[in-house]
């Protein structure tokens, strides 16, 4: 695909590895790679793998982004990051996500969006966390939709206000399906592509549509609402 994503595809199986040598920012051209690599994944019928470089699934944002100040470029990003995770959610085929470290903001709204998410257990290092408030921004509509689909409802509060997560207390929350560790998680993708290997494609594809029907009904005017604020706080401006 690209430097930033690569693309292997083997017997019905596209594992998308995000790797931009650092923290696996969601800028503009992280998310192009992305969409390019769905893209491929769609046309091939593919069960996905998403995964992330050692130590990092995704970091969120690229702040750098932010800190250039271009408003047209960082409204191109928030509103690709958003439409990226609704693409996810409603993706036809199954999505396995395996988080590979950390998973901060953008970085763990995405991986919400996967039909299984398999993490690394405590110890590990790996955190999961929405840090939005304590860098100054307001957690997005979008993000919250992605969030309340998975997360337990007595942590969807600790979520938002950036309470970090890992291993076990990442699965009791509902961040994560299941927490391994680094050598096992190889072997915990290969048994969850092996079960849904088995499903009918349609019966699969129907019963997501069914599963993920508030999530994917709620998310375009969540992301409206998103692109509204964004546009008051001047993030659209030329």
């Amino acid at each position: 695909m690209t430097d930033l994503v690569s693309y292997a595809f083997a017997d019905g199986v596209a594992t998308l590895t995000m790797d931009d040598g650092k923290a696996n920012a969601m800028g503009p051209a992280m998310q192009a790679a992305l969409n390019a690599a769905f893209d491929r994944a769609e046309a091939d019928k593919a069960i996905v793998v998403l995964t992330g470089r050692p130590g990092v699934f995704s970091g969120g944002f690229d702040l750098g982004v932010f800190k250039a100040g271009n408003p047209v470029e960082t409204f191109k990003m928030l509103t690709g990051g958003a439409q990226l995770a609704q693409r996810v959610l409603s993706y036809p085929h199954p999505v396995i996500a395996a988080c590979s470290g950390h998973a901060v903001a953008m970085g763990l709204f995405l991986l919400q969006c996967a039909d299984v998410r398999i993490g690394l257990e405590e110890g590990s290092g790996a955190m999961l966390q929405a840090n939005e408030i304590l860098i100054g921004m307001t957690l997005p509509y979008f993000a919250l939709e992605a969030c309340r689909e998975r997360v337990s409802t007595p942590h969807l509060h600790l979520v938002g206000t950036a309470s970090a997560y890992a291993g076990e207390a990442a699965v009791m929350a509902g961040l994560l399906d299941e927490a391994v560790a680094p050598d096992a998680m190889a072997a915990a993708v290969q048994a969850h592509v092996a079960r849904l290997k088995k499903a009918h494609p349609a019966s699969f594809t129907a019963t997501k549509q069914r599963l993920r029907a508030n999530v994917t009904a709620a998310m375009p005017g969540a992301i409206e609402k998103d692109i509204a604020d964004w546009k008051r706080l001047g993030a659209a401006k030329a």
